[in-house]
């Protein structure tokens, strides 16, 4: 037997795929462990997972896969996939919870030739779509600056499975690195200094630094997870200012002006649905954007570069090698 399109996992992501899926009229089958987050997936999606998790999927040997299982599962699970013979996946982020896991997972579908991709669903806000309309435009960024602070407080007390909280940067704040980057080009060399730590992220707690993109933009960046602070990406090219500062509005300022303006792009999309999947799920199953998804051995290439970012290089720059013709990514 087989399923054209099989959705793994029940929870919160999965549902929000479900909902695009449906809209979209796209068929799917969703494979789920849980008997508790299979009853809350069918009663919000109106779909009966089929329980037994990876496995029951591999029974009926989808031709396409989104997996939207829990962070710790990723890599396992698009293993196994790959490994049956399922060639196109869409694995949510961050794929694998450290440079070497993904690193592997990269090299198992090259192995395979198989099409994986890194689901950063903010690539695909309506927000970053119009500023990477205005960056081409403009002649492409000039420099970059980006901070990923996150909420600790509110993290140290969250229902966060306790493996995925020392990964916490990789996990999540990897969002904003995977947007400025793919914004501004991909880091080519990098200084780094990390500081602090907290009691569920010994890595690091206060992150700053400094390097230069593959397309030569100057880059900067600032974190401290000790203190209020949130997520913002600020891009400047020879005509503009923008900025990203919630990731879902853009705002920027003309060359010879001090006013910063909003721009509100249209596009219901990113109300009627989770911001950024839509078009995401859209582009992996043939339609427009196809040139924004992030292949793995792309985001394998920038996990090593993040492992610099949380690890510091003592201020002393960096080189991060990387192929020139994925600069773009």
């Amino acid at each position: 037997m087989s399923a054209p399109l099989a959705l793994v996992g029940c929870g919160a992501m999965a549902r929000a795929h479900a909902k695009v899926l449906q809209a979209m009229g796209v068929p799917f089958a969703v494979y789920g462990r849980g008997a508790a987050s299979a009853r809350q997936f069918a009663a919000e999606i109106g779909v009966e997972p089929r329980i037994g998790g990876i496995e029951a999927a591999l029974a009926e040997r989808p031709r396409r896969a989104i997996v939207a299982v829990d962070v710790p599962s990723l890599e396992e699970t698009t293993r196994m996939l790959i490994r049956r013979g399922v060639r196109e996946i869409l694995v949510e982020k961050p794929a694998a919870m450290t440079p070497a896991g993904a690193s592997a997972l990269a090299a198992e579908a090259a192995r395979a030739r198989a099409r994986v991709f890194v689901a950063y669903n903010r690539r695909y806000y309506a927000s970053v779509r119009c500023a990477r309309e205005i960056i081409a435009a403009d002649g492409g960024a000039t420099s970059c600056r980006f901070e990923f602070t996150e909420r600790a407080g509110y993290i140290a007390g969250a229902a966060i499975a306790p493996e995925i909280k020392p990964h916490w940067f990789f996990a999540n704040s990897t969002h904003v690195l995977d947007l400025a980057f793919f914004l501004a080009g991909a880091p080519a060399s990098l200084a780094a200094e990390v500081g602090g730590a907290l009691d569920w992220h010994p890595a690091g707690a206060i992150f700053a630094g400094a390097g230069r993109t593959r397309d030569g933009a100057i880059f900067s960046y600032h974190a401290d997870w000790t203190g209020p602070g949130r997520w913002g990406v600020e891009i400047v090219t020879r005509k503009h200012r923008l900025f990203l500062q919630p990731l879902e509005e853009l705002r920027l300022q003309r060359v010879g002006q001090m006013t910063v303006e909003g721009v509100a792009p249209a596009d219901d999309l990113d109300t009627r649905f989770k911001p950024g999947l839509f078009r995401q799920l859209s582009a992996f199953l043939g339609g427009e954007g196809a040139e924004a998804l992030l292949p793995i051995e792309v985001h394998a290439e920038r996990m090593a570069a993040y492992a610099q970012i949380l690890a510091g290089t003592g201020g002393r720059a960096i080189a991060l090698e990387a192929p020139a013709q994925r600069a773009r990514a």
